[in-house]
């Protein structure tokens, strides 16, 4: 194995493991920035020795248990919990490191160490902006561009807040801590956003070769059904899970063979994952058991069971999909949204009529560098026949788009519509 393959290698275990490694070692430290440093350090060593060693049979485990040592090599540093880093020691040396941190045990109501790690992120000193910047960078592994490209912002910014965020959980004395009672429910609605936002991240990835990234996709919803079981009674937690779930549902029929994007009414539905639709419909049901109907995430997934409940795309309710937008757009006053509502009324009333949405959306600030704007008037314009325009479009949104798959397939778009000019 050449170096180059073998850095690919650690990347991609990394990528997979280092929300896992990172919980770890902040439940050790109570302190998550410092978490999140002796992690890193783990890495660089790998990345140093293992072109030399090979990669071990358990690269997971090797990182886990370099950033242990370091997280102890910590501890002694500062004379910290002489105890328990002793503990710890035999612990890591110990063939079963499967043994539970009772001390921990005895302050985990949530259960899960990545989970905890989000709550702790979400802490309510920081900025709701700062929260969710925070959380993808370290569980959802994302870039400070990647982070940007999620909330239509700049690099500097999410940059900006990310160290501000780290700076205030070190100086807070909170760095590490399972909320309870009030404070957990205090805190659920941050938690709900990332996780959705890890979970967008992974059905439509901002950069990369590939269309998506079922592994956040993946955890999200692992994620999202340990909320559940935390927080029955509240319904935006069952509103998120039934839309992550109805998402989900159509994964097998996004792509072709190549792994090139196919629009949803291309799709094939008869590979559409039914035990996720009748999850997610079961999940939303729950929801509006509980009055949650007309709240953020309830609504989104009652558009997209819209979808589901369609045995063909010409049987979609859009008319409906479109009233639920309308009443989306009112709740959120998102450009985004208004973006989608325009997409659902030209399929009910016929493309000009969203074209009209469109085109009062020109000069949203949100919108400039948001390459689905150019995307979605440039489809819409090819459906009224105006060809030369919609090319123009679909190459405008291939300049601005960062994932390769999605420049690619507007480019193609761009062709077709100069080929029907």
């Amino acid at each position: 194995m050449t170096v180059a393959d073998t850095h690919r290698a650690i990347l991609a275990v990394w990528r997979k493991e280092h929300a896992r490694i990172i919980a770890i070692v902040a439940r050790m430290l109570r302190d998550v920035p410092l978490a999140e440093e002796l992690a890193q350090e783990a890495l660089v060593l790998a990345l140093e020795r293992w072109p030399e060693t090979g990669v071990p049979d358990n690269p997971a485990a090797w990182l886990i248990t370099a950033a242990k040592r370091r997280a102890i090599d910590h501890l002694r540093r500062y004379q910290m919990l002489g105890r328990k880093h002793q503990a710890l020691a035999r612990e890591l040396e110990s063939e079963q490191d499967a043994v539970p941190d009772l001390d921990a045990a005895l302050d985990d109501d949530i259960g899960d160490d990545i989970l905890r790690l989000i709550f702790t992120a979400c802490h309510p000193l920081l900025s709701r902006e700062a929260r969710a910047a925070l959380t993808l960078r370290m569980v959802g592994g994302l870039t400070t561009g990647e982070i940007a490209r999620a909330f239509l912002s700049s690099e500097a910014t999410i940059s900006q807040r990310i160290v501000r965020a780290k700076r205030t959980l070190s100086e807070s004395g909170l760095a590490y801590e399972t909320p309870r009672g009030p404070e957990l429910k205090e805190r659920l609605s941050a938690v709900l956003e990332v996780i959705y936002l890890v979970f967008n991240e992974g059905y439509a990835a901002t950069r990369g070769e590939d269309l998506m990234r079922p592994q956040l996709c993946d955890e999200a919803l692992r994620l999202g059904r340990i909320l559940v079981g935390l927080a029955p009674n509240e319904p935006e937690t069952h509103g998120l899970l039934s839309l992550m779930e109805l998402h989900a549902s159509r994964t097998p029929a996004r792509t072709d063979a190549a792994g090139e994007p196919i629009l949803l009414l291309d799709q094939n539905r008869a590979i559409w994952d039914r035990l996720l639709i009748r999850r997610g419909l079961a999940a939303l049901a729950r929801a509006e058991e509980l009055g949650g109907a007309g709240r953020f995430y309830a609504l989104q997934a009652a558009i997209l069971a819209c979808h589901a409940r369609a045995a063909r795309a010409e049987d979609t309710d859009w008319a409906r999909i479109a009233a639920l937008y309308a009443e989306l757009s009112a709740l959120t006053a998102s450009p985004v949204v208004e973006l989608n509502r325009a997409i659902a009324v030209s399929m009910a009333e016929g493309a000009q009529a969203g074209l009209d949405i469109v085109d009062g959306l020109a000069e949203e600030p949100l919108l400039k560098t948001y390459h689905l704007l150019p995307s979605v008037r440039g489809d819409l314009l090819a459906r009224l026949g105006r060809h030369a325009e919609a090319r123009a479009e679909f190459e405008r949104a291939a300049t601005l788009a960062s994932n390769d798959r999605e420049r690619a397939f507007l480019l193609r778009r761009a062709e077709a519509s100069a080929l029907a000019s």
